[in-house]
């Protein structure tokens, strides 16, 4: 896709205003694109149109899309299906699957005010202690609203298979890993094997989100989940498989330190891992006591992604990056696969 001045790549400007113009209920031409910072996989722009109202646009990145990921129909269905559900999201408003639109499928949704907290000094300038602990019990309880969601009564049934979740998700990872790998690394395989005999009961399937995180989620000022965004990992499956992807992501301020540094919630305030996992018991009812195992599966899981994107950057796909940048993922690979062979360990 060729690049127009004053429009970020990604947008065929032309085209992609026409279809806005023709699909978006009260949009209005001419429109203006920025690309929204953050996310290494979908790209996310900020649409503005003439009468200032503005929009979201999804789409895949640029080249060398892994055939199963980055699906903008079914982020788009999840989305919609839980318009009126208790699940915070954004309003769905339109999905173009004409790639001769846009060069790839993209879908639009309404545009929705607040905080996406990335970095300890966001935590620390945007929020109050106040709001982090809200922010830290809202982000449980939003996930806890996930889980109790039926998937049938909103028309996600058949979103995936009710049974084998982690099976499938070890099958789905290990070879995207074998896919995209850019070198060997036994810890990944032992690990896989590992994870694999060693499965706990997973009891009804209900909807995962796959990357359930703090800066996944839009932030009122009161520290309120005001939307939870970036589904497209979404599936049928074991609720703690999300529970376990938050351990990783989260360093509470009296946490160690996470293997990939993670110390945006380290601020007076936020909850510790402990408090968020004994919160998600409490609201959820459910029982947590196999949750080394499913952290264990996070961190091999994060391992797969981040090596995705690592080669996604060689590649080039992401666009022009400081060569030097590459270097930190291929690290958070190694760390996070290194992790999850020890907690393995612990279990025996």
């Amino acid at each position: 896709m060729i690049e127009q001045s004053g429009v970020p790549a990604g947008i065929n400007e032309p085209q992609v205003s026409n279809w806005l113009s023709a699909n978006i209920a009260g949009a209005r031409a001419p429109f203006t694109y920025s690309l929204i910072a953050g996310g290494h996989s979908n790209l996310t722009f900020l649409v503005t149109d003439a009468n200032n109202t503005k929009f979201v646009l999804r789409r895949p990145p640029l080249s060398h899309a892994l055939a199963s990921a980055h699906d903008m129909g079914r982020e788009f269905r999840v989305i919609s299906a839980l318009q009126d559900s208790p699940v915070p999201v954004a309003p769905a408003l339109g999905l173009c699957t004409d790639v001769a639109v846009n060069d790839a499928p993209f879908y639009v949704m309404g545009f929705v005010d607040g905080l996406i907290v990335r970095d300890q000094e966001t935590a620390m300038s945007k929020m109050t202690p106040a709001s982090r602990r809200r922010a830290s019990t809202s982000l449980v309880e939003t996930m806890a609203a996930i889980h109790s969601v039926v998937p049938a009564d909103v028309g996600l049934g058949e979103l995936g298979r009710h049974e084998g979740y982690i099976e499938r998700q070890l099958k789905r990872w290990y070879g995207q890993w074998n896919a995209s790998k850019t070198r060997e690394l036994p810890a990944i395989d032992r690990v896989h094997d590992e994870l694999l005999k060693r499965i706990p009961h997973q009891g009804p399937a209900t909807i995962v989100h796959g990357d359930y995180r703090l800066d996944n989620c839009m932030i009122s000022e009161a520290g309120d989940i005001a939307a939870v965004l970036d589904w497209e990992l979404c599936t049928l499956g074991d609720p703690l498989a999300d529970l376990g992807l938050l351990m990783v992501y989260w360093t509470g301020p009296d946490d160690e330190p996470a293997a990939n540094s993670f110390a945006t919630t380290t601020a007076e305030g936020f909850f510790n891992r402990s408090q968020l996992a004994t919160h998600y018991a409490q609201v959820s009812g459910r029982d947590i006591s196999h949750l080394d195992f499913y952290v264990s599966f996070a961190f091999w899981k994060l391992a797969c992604i981040i090596e995705g994107v690592y080669a996604r950057y060689i590649s080039g796909a992401m666009g022009e990056h400081d060569p030097q940048s590459f270097d930190a993922f291929r690290v958070q690979v190694e760390t996070a696969a290194a992790k999850a062979e020890s907690l393995l360990a612990r279990l025996h």
